[in-house]
């Protein structure tokens, strides 16, 4: 048996499920192929960034999202980073994600993945253009001549099923079957290096990190590990824990002694129950293209890495909106081939620059700060270096801005470049997130953002006529929303894409309104 559908997704983690939503949304039918009948209970991608709940704001689920956190409404998701164990004496609670907050229209949350996979499959539920299944995996993906399959099964086999579709998207993980299947390779740091992930439940803990302002994440530098982690996060307040910790070469997390690691990265013994000892690899990989043909990769399928500065979870979010809008696009007409070009184009220097110039290299930093500072040996310079770090750290989140400076569908400066460094500003400028301002009207200009369609901000009477008429010539949707006072983001015209990225800005309309709107599309 054949279905055709618009677009196939195979894996229903967080990122397929959030792409099936999105395009659910838009209008588009698709499939969603899913092995697993219910969501993973381990407490992983638990810090969802504020540009993660701009997405959910513009599913509807924001709210949602915020009361099926299981912390206190509020509680502080910042870290504490202590040397040598988390009883010692030298530690900073360095400020974090809060220093960029008034660039976002929403703040960040904290909660276990499979709490948010829940709030986005109640979601699928309400929508009938999405045909979720669950308990189906896939078993080969193909293309031939004007379109893509996938052959699925059922209880092993007894039931099979071939989906047919214009776009099929793997969705799929680490191991991506989509991703073997479209022959792709993938390339970055792998360090050799196994880490353990024990979860837990222990009180005593708790009572013991009383001793430092409240928060969410406790990380652990010791010299012997080179720069590697140990460290805490809470899943909730007052019992229950995640750890990861390097282990030696050859142990096995199920028999190592994980209470001794916990102790010493503690500093003292506290009691634990295990509900969960588990591994993983601690390497860097970036997929070598996101698209081969009508095939395309996302989340962990894309991009793999080390579960540091949760980059992972958001990342794949942010994959999911940015394919589904041009998608959406492409499929009704308006968005041309160059439109589905830009989704590698865009994502995947981002995360190349994530993975080795931001989670990698402060590994090495890491590393190279135990080797040179230590206390034993010459305490006032490791104070001195040690108070340094507290202000790197900080420094090190506002410079994380991911852009699309250069790509080929926005109207980006001479010789810009895709990138996840940048810099946090008001101003509106084409490649970068467009930031939350207070309109006229009282509104927030993102209560007013349509995410079907561009955005045409107009300031202090603006000339919208030209790209208006440019808009209705090529079919693309638009939206007009005007304020008569004065320009918050340094141009009276600001264009905006569906996913909130300014696409271009000026004070008086461009030269050739079509031509630019024929760009922006892919056309």
């Amino acid at each position: 048996m054949s279905r055709r559908v618009p677009v196939a997704i195979v894996g229903a983690g967080p990122v397929g499920t959030a792409l099936a939503v999105d395009l659910g949304l838009r209008g588009v039918p698709c499939a969603l192929v899913e092995s697993r009948a219910t969501e993973h209970r381990i407490p992983k991608g638990q810090m969802l960034a504020h540009r993660t709940l701009e997405h959910f704001h513009f599913w509807g689920l924001a709210g949602e999202l915020r009361r099926a956190r299981l912390m206190p409404a509020g509680y502080p998701i910042g870290e504490i980073t202590a040397y040598g164990s988390l009883m010692g004496e030298y530690w900073q609670a360095p400020a974090g994600r809060e220093l960029v907050r008034p660039f976002y229209f929403q703040d960040y949350e904290r909660l276990p993945q499979y709490c948010t996979e829940a709030v986005l499959r109640r979601r699928l539920e309400t929508l009938p253009g999405v045909d979720a299944r669950f308990g189906w995996t896939a078993r080969r993906v193909m293309q031939e001549g004007g379109a893509a399959r996938v052959l699925i099964e059922q209880d092993g086999g007894a039931r099979s099923e071939e989906l047919e579709a214009d776009y099929v998207v793997g969705c799929d993980g680490a191991h991506s079957l989509v991703r073997e299947q479209a022959g792709i390779g993938r390339q970055g740091t792998d360090f050799r290096q196994t880490m353990v992930l024990a979860v837990f439940r222990s009180r005593e803990l708790h009572e013991k990190l009383k001793r430092f302002p409240e928060r969410s994440t406790f990380r652990v530098m010791r010299p012997e590990l080179h720069g590697y982690w140990m460290f805490f996060g809470r899943v909730d307040v007052g019992e229950s824990w995640f750890f990861h910790a390097p282990l030696p070469a050859g142990a096995d997390p199920v028999h190592y002694d994980v209470p001794a690691l916990i102790r010493d990265a503690v500093g003292a013994p506290v009691h634990c129950e295990f509900d969960h000892l588990g591994s993983w690899d601690l390497r860097v990989a970036v997929a070598e293209r996101y698209r081969e043909g009508r095939l395309f990769l996302a989340g962990d399928a894309a991009h793999s890495h080390p579960p540091y500065g949760a980059f992972g979870l958001n990342n794949g979010l942010e994959d999911a909106v940015n394919l589904g809008w041009k998608l959406a696009a492409t499929l009704a007409g308006w968005g041309g081939e160059r439109l589905l070009d830009s989704y590698d184009l865009e994502r995947r220097p981002v995360f190349h620059d994530i993975g080795e110039n931001f989670i990698a290299a402060r590994i090495r930093r890491d590393g190279e700060f135990l080797a040179r500072h230590d206390p034993a040996r010459d305490r006032a310079d490791f104070e001195l270096a040690w108070k340094g770090r507290e202000t790197d750290i900080g420094s090190r989140f506002q410079g994380y801005a991911p852009n699309y400076e250069g790509s080929a569908v926005v109207a980006g400066p001479a010789g810009g470049t895709c990138s996840a460094h940048g810099t946090h500003e008001l101003k509106a400028r084409a490649g970068h997130h467009l930031a939350p301002h207070k309109l006229g009207s009282g509104r927030d200009v993102y209560e007013e953002l349509s995410n079907s369609s561009f955005n045409l901000l107009a300031f202090d009477c603006g000339d919208t006529g030209p790209l208006e008429a440019a808009a209705r010539s090529l079919r693309l949707p638009l939206k007009t929303i005007v304020d008569h006072r004065k320009t918050p983001y340094d141009a009276r015209l600001v264009l905006v894409r569906p996913d909130q990225f300014v696409a271009w800005a000026g004070d008086t309309p461009p030269a050739d309104p079509a031509a630019l709107l024929a760009k922006l599309a892919g056309r």
